[in-house]
């Protein structure tokens, strides 16, 4: 990684972090708040003051990059170029409903593979940050997968709520994995599920359905964590449009395809 690009990481961790001041200081949630597409689709003043917010300081950076984010996302190719692909506040129903489970993520990649990545837990003060080939760390601190097998482990997932032909799915394989596993939850933030199986809080999170903004960096960061991503299909999550998930430590990664040789293929490949 150059001097440009360790900078850059730096600038992003940086803007990350008053992205998260913004996000702390929030009232009046409830009235700032709107339905998208359902209830269960949701969309604050906050993440677009946010999203506005980063968008001026990431462009800043790098003029001429694309930026890609959920409330606001351009109609431009993030796989061309520098890319900016961004969510103001991931898990915003946890937001507004005072849960305390949601952080802003923040992707750098250039011609469709990221470079840099950050996602910041305002409320934990928690920064998670990846530069590809530079390893993953926790506030400044190296980062590893677990090794333990998920017989002795907990496992993470979501509920792709806007999708809802996946809920019979992804109760199906929850089912399975519970039976191989100690325990589960559903925390309501991707980039922090991920995070957490970056940092071996878990060791597998899964769902059926995301949007590149919500996976783009904390993808990386469980890769240099020592992790292995893909979707449900074995295959490289796209930057373009939504795909399922899979994330895992090298021990229980295998899984997918132990599943899906056990007749779980229509499902898994989704």
């Amino acid at each position: 990684m150059n001097q440009r690009e360790r900078g850059m990481l730096e600038e992003m961790a940086a803007l990350a972090r008053r992205a998260g001041e913004i996000i702390r200081s929030a009232r009046g949630i409830d009235a700032a708040t709107r339905e998208k597409t359902s209830a269960a689709d949701l969309v604050t003043a906050y993440d677009v003051e946010v999203e506005n917010f980063l968008k001026d300081g990431l462009l800043r950076l790098m003029p001429g990059a694309v930026f890609y984010g959920e409330e606001e996302a351009e109609r431009a190719d993030p796989t061309r170029g520098w890319a900016f692909i961004v969510d103001p506040i991931d898990g915003t129903t946890n937001f507004v409903r005072g849960i305390r489970m949601s952080a802003v993520s923040v992707a750098a990649a250039l011609d469709g593979v990221v470079r840099h990545a950050v996602v910041y837990d305002p409320a934990g003060e928690e920064l998670f940050t990846a530069s590809r080939a530079g390893g993953a760390f926790l506030n400044g601190r190296p980062i590893h997968v677990s090794s333990r097998p998920l017989s002795r482990g907990i496992f993470l997932m979501g509920t792709a709520t806007y999708c809802r032909e996946y809920l019979h799915p992804t109760l199906r394989l929850t089912e399975q994995l519970m039976e191989r596993s100690c325990d589960f939850r559903r925390m309501g933030a991707a980039s922090l599920d991920l995070c957490y199986v970056a940092c071996g809080r878990a060791e597998l999170y899964f769902e059926y359905s995301l949007s590149p903004w919500d996976h783009a960096a904390g993808a990386l960061v469980v890769e240099e964590a020592g992790g292995h991503v893909s979707d449900l299909g074995g295959k490289p999550l796209p930057l373009d449009r939504p795909s399922s998930l899979w994330a895992a430590n090298a021990v229980n990664f295998g899984l997918l395809q132990e599943l899906a040789a056990a007749g779980g293929e229509e499902d898994l490949r989704r």
